[in-house]
């Protein structure tokens, strides 16, 4: 007997949260997710990812869509680093009014450090791509499925299935963004990346699009923590 139309709300009311909400719990429960814990809140989170599935309500992936997700990915990853690169420390005041500004202010918490628990001298070459991995194929689904998937279409209307994924609502579209800006430290250019997955989502009607710029940016993004030795942007 198929589901009622209630009872498939509510399925992928959970399918969007759980996962997510699911990552944020794990962060908490293991604290420091150096090494071994962030490869289980991995696995865990991948698990619920998959048992409920939250694509099911959503078309394939068009692959007119890959291209424009891929540059998209790259312009945040550019945008993410450019604050604090090389280039922009040829202007220092340019440079220490984005990270007075742009980046959390003191009273939310002391600044991230470049921590090397990740670095494969630490934790080993295994761990270190688990990190990569797990920023890049899995976190980025969960944060799409529910920030672009769920909770921008939910805020236009609570039975969030019956919204055009392509429809734009400037409030709520803003107010998502500056939700998921403030989910991470450098929140001007968390704000950027909502922004631009957001309007990538809309114009596309594809949250596949959303989720590989995203996956595409924090692989890049860990490839450089990586290779320039930047584990300030793990902190």
């Amino acid at each position: 007997m198929p589901d009622s139309e209630p009872q498939t709300s509510r399925l992928a009311l959970l399918a969007h949260i759980v996962p997510f909400v699911a990552w944020l719990g794990f962060m908490v429960v293991l604290g420091d997710p150096a090494g071994w814990k962030y490869a289980l809140r991995t696995v865990l989170c991948l698990g619920l990812f998959i048992a409920f599935r939250p694509w099911r309500w959503y078309p394939r992936l068009d692959a007119r869509h890959i291209l424009p997700a891929v540059l998209t990915g790259i312009l945040v990853f550019v945008v993410w680093i450019a604050g604090e690169s090389d280039v922009t420390s040829r202007w220092p005041r340019l440079q220490a009014a984005y990270i007075q500004f742009g980046t959390m202010p003191a009273w939310a918490g002391a600044a991230p450090q470049a921590d090397r628990v990740y670095a494969p001298e630490t934790t080993g070459w295994c761990m270190t791509v688990m990190r990569i991995a797990g920023s890049a194929f899995v976190i980025a689904l969960l944060e799409e499925f529910f920030f672009r998937g769920f909770l921008y279409r939910y805020l236009i209307n609570a039975d969030f299935l019956k919204v055009d994924p392509g429809r734009m609502h400037r409030v709520f579209f803003i107010v998502v963004a500056l939700v998921f800006a403030s989910e991470h430290w450098r929140w001007l250019a968390g704000l950027f990346a909502g922004i631009a997955y957001g309007l990538l989502m809309i114009r596309t009607r594809d949250i596949w699009a959303a989720g590989i710029a995203h996956a595409v940016t924090n692989l890049l993004l860990g490839i450089y923590v990586v290779w320039a030795d930047q584990y300030i942007f793990w902190g």
